[in-house]
């Protein structure tokens, strides 16, 4: 038997920039409200259908880039009012220029996103979104084009940067026309007269103010992409798992590697516990995409050494939570959401978040579980050296008896422990190949 499956990419982009937002409260929604804004822009320019989903899927990745908090705190982290900054002193001396001053993580969205096939031309659009319309001479920066894209979606990013977010939703309209002013007196220096002529035009219409802040902005940007939106089949499916792995392990060296040996030690183990192919192959999707919700765990407990505190390992507890709940929203991903999302429970019901156990835990769930132990203790972190094979497998075993992991999948994966450690060390030493030739690439 062979099951397809058939996933709208423009869900997955959504549950992405969900995940992205995880980093900090204070940029949530900042990047589906970007993309609401560039593709008004674009619809005010009569761009194509075409053009306009490529502003909405760039305006929802376009920080994928700003991988540690600092740096996405860097990007997002003030409010603007007439008070703080007057006249053009927020474009000229304030936090806006001196994040402009700095393309990197805009670069490193650029490298990470063209990875994505489908993803080509909006990596352009990522790349140059923060050059400012007098440097790039309105065409070019560096001898390279800057797509029109780009612009629009450094106009939008500006826009919303200005809101100020504490104010409820009544008040959205009050701010209008001091956005729309300090706006107007970038023309000509940060973005184009013809861009800010049709956010102007967008501006004059309280519609556009209360979809910027309504609770609905999904469902706006979703209808937008009706009939150009692509479905996914397994593998450009897998092809999006495994860029959104290397957004969540590439903050650090030491978890570049992670994602993709779980997925791989998972599908060897789904194959011998005898799993359907297609069971295995899905498994490997649930590989790359089990610690999507650990873009919510800061670094420095992600990385700590020593033993975590109550409110450390509490904020650690929370990351298959979001897993599950971002995911949630995809059709399609139904299964693959529950086995990802359980790889910290346990067969005696004592793991979380949810104490599932027993027979309702999955056996893809059990697998998910035993390859994360698995590829956990024998790879390298921080704090120690990855340990071998045979005291991963005693640990591994004392976790069985202990009520921790399945016991048949950890027999399994004992007696085939040198085949599915191959396979994990061929996976986790491309992957880190492929870390390096990324950080080379951009240096």
């Amino acid at each position: 038997m062979n099951v397809e499956l058939n996933v709208p990419l423009f869900d997955m982009v959504m549950c992405l920039s969900d995940a992205m937002d995880l980093v900090s409260p204070i940029v949530t929604g900042h990047h589906k409200r970007v993309a609401y804004i560039a593709s008004s822009i674009g619809r005010e320019l009569e761009l194509s259908k075409e053009e306009e989903k490529d502003l909405i899927i760039a305006g929802a990745l376009h920080d994928a880039g700003a991988f540690s908090l600092n740096e996405r705190m860097d990007s997002v982290n003030w409010n603007i009012s007439d008070e703080v900054y007057e006249e053009t002193e927020f474009f000229t001396t304030g936090p806006f220029y001196e994040y402009v001053g700095t393309i990197s993580h805009a670069e490193l969205g650029y490298h990470l996103i063209k990875k994505f096939n489908p993803f080509v031309k909006i990596a352009e659009i990522i790349r140059y979104h923060h050059v400012p319309w007098e440097n790039g001479e309105g065409k070019c920066f560096k001898g390279e084009k800057v797509p029109l894209g780009s612009h629009i979606i450094h106009l939008a990013d500006a826009i919303d940067i200005l809101i100020n977010k504490e104010t409820s939703e009544e008040d959205i309209l009050s701010q209008s026309k001091v956005i729309s002013k300090k706006i107007l007196q970038e023309v000509g220096h940060n973005f184009s007269l013809e861009l800010v002529e049709a956010f102007l035009s967008l501006a004059e219409r309280e519609a556009f103010w209360f979809d910027i802040v309504s609770s609905a902005i999904d469902r706006t940007l979703s209808k937008r992409v009706e009939g150009v939106n692509l479905e996914l089949n397994y593998e450009g499916l897998l092809s999006l798992a495994n860029l959104f792995s290397q957004i969540i392990d590439f903050r650090n060296r030491f978890t570049a590697t992670h994602s993709s040996g779980v997925a791989a030690s998972a599908e060897v183990l789904a194959n011998l516990v005898g799993l359907p192919e297609f069971k295995c192959r899905q498994i490997k999707i649930a590989g790359y995409l089990h610690d999507l919700g650990k873009l919510a765990v800061p670094p420095e407990i992600l990385n700590k050494g020593g033993k975590l505190t109550r409110k450390e390992f509490d904020i650690i507890k929370r990351h298959p939570f979001y897993t599950y709940k971002i995911l949630d929203r995809v059709k399609g991903l139904e299964e693959i959401k529950i086995w990802e999302s359980y790889h910290h429970e346990r067969v005696d019901g004592h793991g979380y978040p949810f104490h599932t156990k027993d027979k309702k835990l999955p056996i893809e769930a059990r697998i998910m579980a035993v390859a994360d132990v698995f590829t956990a203790l024998t790879e390298d972190r921080p704090y120690r050296k990855g340990m071998s094979l045979e005291k991963a497998l005693s640990i591994l075993e004392e976790m069985s008896t202990g009520g921790a992991l399945d016991t048949e999948v950890v027999s399994i994966l004992k007696e085939n422990s040198e085949e599915i450690d191959q396979f994990r060390v061929k996976a986790q030493t491309s992957k880190a190949a492929e870390y390096e030739s990324f950080w080379q690439e951009i240096d």
